[in-house]
């Protein structure tokens, strides 16, 4: 699986479109400032099939620092939301499953998952 860049996407756009990369740009940054700047105020944004961000409130809780045990206040914070709209669902059910380099293999969902202590690299 790639990671695709914002600079990549508006080289693609560019392309695409026969547009000029810094109109492109201009536009996507534009895009991406006005949703920021829509879910600071506390607005819902929703673009059909493609999905809805949500600002939340997480509430105040009290954790654990796991090295000292002490007890610490964790205040309110703000987060956003998304919730997958109809068309990427279905975009994304329809992908094909990852392949096993080593083998060539599908590999199920489940597999491709590390356990827990794996991703932290720790050992119990």
């Amino acid at each position: 699986m790639a990671t695709i860049t914002k600079k990549e996407l508006i080289d693609r756009i560019a392309e695409q479109h026969q547009l000029q990369r810094m109109v492109v740009k201009h536009i996507v940054q534009s895009f991406l400032d006005a949703i920021i700047e829509e879910l600071s105020q506390g607005n819902r944004l929703e673009f059909r099939d493609f999905g809805v961000f949500e600002c939340r409130t997480r509430a105040a809780r009290k954790a654990q620092n796991p090295k000292t045990l002490a007890k610490v206040n964790v205040p309110p914070k703000r987060t956003v939301k998304f919730k997958v709209g109809r068309v990427m669902k279905t975009r994304m059910r329809e992908l094909p499953p990852a392949i096993d380099e080593a083998t060539g293999l599908a590999v199920e969902a489940a597999a491709r998952r590390r356990p827990r202590a794996a991703v932290r690299g720790a050992t119990r």
